[in-house]
């Protein structure tokens, strides 16, 4: 690999570069009406993004029990139906491509395993412009735990001083604060402006396109080695 630029900006997918987030919700509802455990959708919302096994450990009080692994299971499953029907959102190519262009390390760090993970980059299919990809199965557990954010740092070369993240949800605010990565937020996952900041976004933008045109007076701006 060449050497690093010498900053970073990092990347959730799901909800921040893809139109994503209520499928996931749809698929762990029907998970959970399939294995007899009724859990409000907006419950599960607000969980979107965090460990799977840590969701379960939320909703069911437990991911070991024979209904938590075949609700996980069917979550999967149910979600491979949606993979043909995901969309970008606006200006997430673009975005992904000016940071490039600007000479960051542009990483992906998600909890998506590695099945869905193919497919999200497929979407993207903005290979040329990634110095990195990270997801959930590099690690033993995923956001809110810090790993994938360190190891995208790992990845890229850079210290935390020197990389931004950009999420859709507290637990990658919460998983690039651990990690001392400054995190900005996008509302496209539906998550509220203060609940991402509440959890320390220094910034919160609609969507990718958002983000893209105020890159200039955004805290991305500032990013320099």
């Amino acid at each position: 690999m060449a050497d690093s630029p010498g900053t970073a900006v990092l990347f959730d997918i799901d909800g921040t570069l893809v139109d994503s987030n209520f499928q996931h919700v749809d698929a762990w509802t029907r998970a959970f009406d399939a294995v007899g455990e009724r859990v409000d959708a907006w419950r599960i919302h607000r969980l979107i993004g965090m460990d799977g096994s840590m969701l379960l450990e939320e909703l069911l009080g437990t991911s070991e029990s024979d209904a938590a692994q075949q609700a996980k299971a069917f979550q999967t499953a149910y979600f491979a139906e949606h993979l043909d029907r995901l969309h970008l959102l606006p200006g997430a190519r673009e975005l992904l491509g000016a940071l490039s262009d600007r000479g960051h390390a542009v990483v992906l760090a998600t909890s998506a395993p590695e099945n869905e993970l193919a497919v999200l980059r497929g979407l993207l299919d903005i290979e040329g412009a990634l110095w990195a990809v990270t997801g959930g199965d590099d690690v033993e557990a995923a956001k809110p735990d810090p790993g994938i954010v360190q190891n995208a740092l790992a990845q890229a070369g850079v210290d935390a001083d020197h990389a931004v993240m950009v999420g859709d949800a507290m637990w990658d605010v919460r998983a690039a604060g651990r990690a001392g990565v400054r995190c900005i937020g996008v509302r496209s996952g539906g998550v509220s402006d203060s609940e991402l900041t509440d959890a320390g976004a220094i910034a919160v933008y609609d969507d990718p396109a958002d983000l893209l045109a105020h890159l200039d007076d955004s805290p991305l701006a500032d990013l320099r080695p």
